[in-house]
């Protein structure tokens, strides 16, 4: 398989969102998964709009208008598709990330991310 190259952290969460929300992926869902995804990071409407335009310039997603809705006032929605171009960035970074954690495990003991993760939720709350 080849290395498509490497993709920003945004755009990992814009892909991973729209892979998860597969018929649902439109602007404003994806806007939701993405800022659950990123947290405590908070996450802007413009930012994805733009990541999106970005993903589909690198045919890495696909658009399309849906047909209008009434809860919508008659306007269309935007929705999102994942190439397979774009799967296997995202399969790629994911396998890298893994490779990351597994390097940081080793320098500072199995028990980091348990750490990090109980430090992280204290100071959140």
């Amino acid at each position: 398989m080849p290395l498509i190259g490497s993709i920003g952290q945004f755009e990992q969460l814009v892909l991973a969102a729209i892979l998860s929300l597969r018929d649902h992926a439109y602007g404003v869902t994806i806007h939701g998964k993405v800022s659950e995804l990123a947290q405590p990071r908070e996450v802007s409407l413009g930012a994805i709009y733009v990541t999106l335009d970005r993903l589909e310039d690198k045919g890495f997603v696909s658009s399309w208008l849906s047909s209008p809705t009434a809860e919508r006032g008659g306007r269309a929605k935007r929705c999102y598709r994942l190439e397979a171009v774009g799967e296997q960035a995202l399969q790629e970074s994911a396998a890298t990330a893994v490779r990351i954690s597994e390097a940081i495990g080793q320098a500072l003991g199995k028990n980091w991310a348990q750490k990090w993760r109980k430090q992280w939720n204290n100071e959140l709350g």
